[in-house]
């Protein structure tokens, strides 16, 4: 009951941000800009908005990149720098998982989609940015926002390896998040 009361706190705020500076660390180094959109995906942009605005995602990794597919950080539980990253990927926030918002834009070079379970409605923290075009992703994952700045340091991000991109050895991270209006 806490987290879905915590989720209605965030969305009663007066005025949604419109976008995160994400200061990257590792093989990648620089800041990335990502516009997110609020009338497309409104509560999972809540979320991840309050979730930088508590400085929960600084340090947080990048724990699963396939070549040619996605870059997916986020899980602010388990994927922190610095803890055992073995359960990296797990992981969510202290809020509760957020239903679809499913929407007809389709993932594209750049697109940051929200991880998840097989539960369509199991979006809490993690999400991914695409290195190529993913249209097999469209009307299965919600579309939170794009990177508009910054998208030569995402393709350098640390990849990871095997079937599931599992990053080896120390994985690029997300230094730094500012949420911008």
């Amino acid at each position: 009951m806490f987290k879905y009361a915590a989720l209605f706190a965030v969305l009663a705020t007066p005025a949604l941000s419109a976008g995160l500076e994400i200061d990257l660390a590792g093989e990648a180094n620089g800041t990335i800009v990502i516009d997110l959109f609020e009338e497309t995906a409104p509560l999972h942009v809540a979320q991840i908005t309050a979730i930088a605005e508590a400085g929960s995602y600084d340090g947080v990794v990048f724990h699963r990149v396939i070549d040619g597919f996605m870059a997916q950080t986020g899980d602010v539980e388990n994927g922190v720098m610095g803890m055992d990253l073995s359960r990296a990927g797990t992981g969510g926030s202290e809020f509760g998982d957020i239903p679809a918002e499913f929407s007809d834009i389709p993932f594209e070079r750049g697109v940051v989609g929200m991880a998840r379970a097989q539960n369509p409605n199991s979006a809490n923290s993690q999400f991914f940015i695409m290195f190529e075009p993913g249209y097999f992703l469209n009307g299965q994952y919600t579309v939170v926002g794009e990177v508009t700045e910054g998208m030569e340091l995402v393709d350098q991000i640390k990849r990871g390896t095997g079937a599931n991109g599992a990053v080896i050895g120390q994985p690029d991270m997300m230094a730094a998040v500012r949420v911008t209006e």
